[in-house]
């Protein structure tokens, strides 16, 4: 058997296997505003359950073949949604309040039933029902715009990772125009302090921060005077004092910039020594951040084994047996044994892209708009 009233009213799925009282709770339903389908057997009410969709199952507890316990965890293992209730006479009332303290039933009715009860129940049971639909529905529009959140997230790293390289190649370009010698060091050591970091067991973010560093590590050098910086001969006293002033002239320079600060500690002290040496506050040891430890190695790599003005580049073996030999005095010996343990080829591999990077960027200097972008790719590729 099956009744049904309007379908815009929320729905009740009624059994039980008399007749009369499906009749009867399908007349107090049907005036209380409420759209009841009814059915004499669980068989019949679960085979209409995909149809149905009912916000409420109201069900018999003592039925030929199923009883009405084991037909409401079949229904709610198919509409977790429908709030359930059992119908119960007073002999089986213990049975059903197991079932209510199990979570499978939301409330009980007894057989007979006061009418005003009977109804109670079933708005709470539906209002129960409308909550946690609308709980869902809240759920999911909250995961879409925290998918949507993400997505904006993503678009606004990508436009921050933009930035910041378009930043420092503003800075290193800044500095390029001071000293030309710069330009291609600063790269080489970016890459070898991240070479370095990585040998060392270092992950994100610190490998940005170690590279940040290193390739702006001397950046302070834009304050300093052009005939100091310039100067073909050696400094003066004077002269010297006011280029070892360039690691504190840069730190103060990426104070102003947020996402450049935490490398800005490897900038202040790049030229500071294991043994206490080193300047501008004589730092020694682990008193030096890692950062600027890797920096120390890497740079007097790339100073050994690169042309200079005064000298042709010695071989990397020189550079090898140099890094050795300074071990706990101007080097971190944990940093040189991690050096020591890098390839040669690795450290020829980023030399040789630098320089081949160097070429296009020549080539590419008279290129129309656009070369900027390409030249960001291009060392975006030797990052990785």
């Amino acid at each position: 058997m099956v009744c049904c009233a309007s379908v815009t009213a929320d729905r009740v799925l009624i059994v039980d296997d008399d007749d009369l009282i499906l009749k009867a709770l399908s007349r107090i339903l049907e005036s209380a505003g409420y759209d009841p389908r009814c059915y004499l057997s669980p068989d019949q009410a679960l085979a209409a359950l995909e149809t149905d969709q009912p916000v409420v199952v109201i069900s018999d507890y003592m039925m030929p073949g199923m009883d009405g316990i084991t037909l409401l965890k079949q229904i709610r293992e198919r509409v977790p949604g429908a709030v359930r209730i059992l119908c119960t006479a007073a002999e089986d009332f213990r049975v059903a309040l197991q079932a209510v303290n199990s979570g499978e039933v939301f409330r009980i009715i007894s057989k007979p039933w006061h009418q005003q009860e009977l109804l109670a129940t079933v708005n709470q049971a539906a209002e129960a029902s409308r909550l946690r639909r609308e709980n869902e529905r809240l759920n999911g529009e909250n995961q879409r715009q925290n998918a949507q959140l993400r997505e904006i997230n993503l678009r606004l790293e990508e436009m921050v990772r933009h930035r910041t390289q378009a930043l420092l190649e503003g800075l290193i370009a800044a500095l390029d125009y001071r000293d030309a010698e710069t330009q291609w060091h600063s790269r080489r050591v970016s890459l070898y302090a991240r070479r370095l970091a990585q040998a060392m067991g270092m992950h994100e973010p610190e490998l940005t921060t170690i590279e940040h560093g290193a390739l702006l590590h001397d950046i302070g050098k834009i304050g300093v005077r052009d005939r100091v910086l310039l100067k073909p001969g050696p400094l003066d006293s004077e002269e010297w004092t006011e280029m070892k002033r360039h690691p504190e002239l840069g730190w103060a320079l990426l104070q102003r910039v947020d996402y450049l600060r935490p490398a800005s500690t490897i900038v202040l002290q790049h030229q500071e020594k294991w043994d206490g040496t080193g300047y501008p506050s004589g730092l020694k040891g682990e008193e030096i951040v890692v950062g600027a430890r890797i920096f120390h190695v890497v740079d007097t790599l790339d100073a050994m084994t690169s042309d200079r003005p005064y000298r042709k580049a010695k071989p990397f073996t020189e550079a090898r047996a140099e890094i050795t030999r300074c071990a706990g005095t101007q080097f971190d010996p944990r940093v040189s044994e991690a050096f020591l343990s890098v390839a040669a080829e690795d450290w020829e591999r980023i030399r040789l892209d630098v320089e081949t990077v160097a070429v296009l960027s020549a080539d590419l200097a008279e290129s129309p708009p656009g070369h900027d972008e390409l030249f960001s790719a291009l060392h975006g590729a030797l990052r990785n």
